[in-house]
């Protein structure tokens, strides 16, 4: 199913006072590019994170962000530095006697003082925790890819609207192609009457002239590519993989016998449909540059 490279998932279970939050966003890019904040302790799950997501993602510039809060005291440790302690009550013990004051140093105060009592979070306990941020990781992941599925299916409606009036304009351009010739051979008709008057014509090389501009301006096989990419087009939106990447391809393609019809036309009609014709592949060009 086609899908766009623009979405959002997010996820939170709690469990035994530990919950874990994901929130996963999307954007377009060539690649896939990964971009994972998650707590130090959990470094090391890095590439199993990311083996997740590429299960579900081919490209895009992905953000995810993984949030663990405990309401465990299990998870938290109390550190006491005490060499740290001894140094300052034996330092207030000192100046207190130079200068004849009461020891009455008690809990209170040591508690107060800088660097004596420290909280620390104690390390993830993996088995416990890396159950949780699977399951809401590939629920966020979920959410997302349903969102990207839900837009790639408004663009695939859009993509072949444009590809239906991209056969429309080829229609008109192999009717003209036809008229346009004839068109030229009437006007040199009369060109070389008007400037011969009472001269006959040479038929044979009025036949000449006309086959060489026949020839210049052909653009039947460039008509017939464009017809056959985009039946290609239409192939492409209906694959289940990624399909980013090949349309990119098939847009440039198509733009190339745009130009070259552009550039062989001999009439002014031909030449605003062509000009009309490369404006729905770059439109069709810029939709495409948001699908996975």
């Amino acid at each position: 199913m086609i899908k766009s490279m623009t979405g959002y998932g997010r996820y939170e279970i709690e469990e035994k006072e530990r919950k874990v939050n994901v929130e996963i966003s999307t954007v377009n890019h060539r690649y896939c590019d990964l971009s994972i904040r998650m707590p130090k302790a959990l470094t090391h799950l890095e590439d199993e994170i990311r083996k997740c997501i590429k299960q579900f993602i081919a490209r895009g510039k992905v953000e995810v962000s993984i949030y663990i809060t405990s309401m465990s005291a299990d998870d938290v440790e109390v550190v006491v530095n005490e060499p740290a302690c001894t140094a300052y009550i034996e330092a207030l013990r000192k100046i207190g006697a130079k200068l004849g004051l009461n020891d009455n140093i008690g809990m209170a105060e040591v508690m107060r003082l800088n660097d004596v009592i420290t909280i620390q979070k104690k390390q993830a306990d993996l088995e416990v925790i890396w159950p949780m941020i699977d399951q809401a990781l590939r629920q966020a992941l979920t959410q997302l890819v349903a969102m990207r599925e839900k837009e790639g299916m408004i663009l695939k409606k859009d993509l072949l609207e444009k590809a239906d009036n991209m056969l429309r304009l080829v229609g008109e351009l192999e009717h003209l192609s036809v008229e346009v010739v004839n068109t030229y051979k009437l006007k040199l008709e009369e060109r070389i009457s008007r400037l011969l008057e009472e001269i006959p014509v040479d038929e044979t090389r009025l036949a000449m002239e006309v086959a060489l501009f026949a020839d210049r301006a052909a653009i039947d096989e460039e008509l017939t590519r464009l017809k056959s990419h985009v039946g290609q087009l239409k192939m492409i939106l209906e694959e289940e993989s990624s399909i980013g990447r090949k349309l990119d391809f098939l847009m440039q393609e198509m733009n190339r016998e745009a130009n070259t019809i552009a550039s062989k036309a001999g009439d002014y009609t031909i030449t605003s449909y062509a000009v009309e014709l490369k404006s729905e592949i770059e439109k069709i060009r810029e939709q495409i540059q948001n699908i996975e």
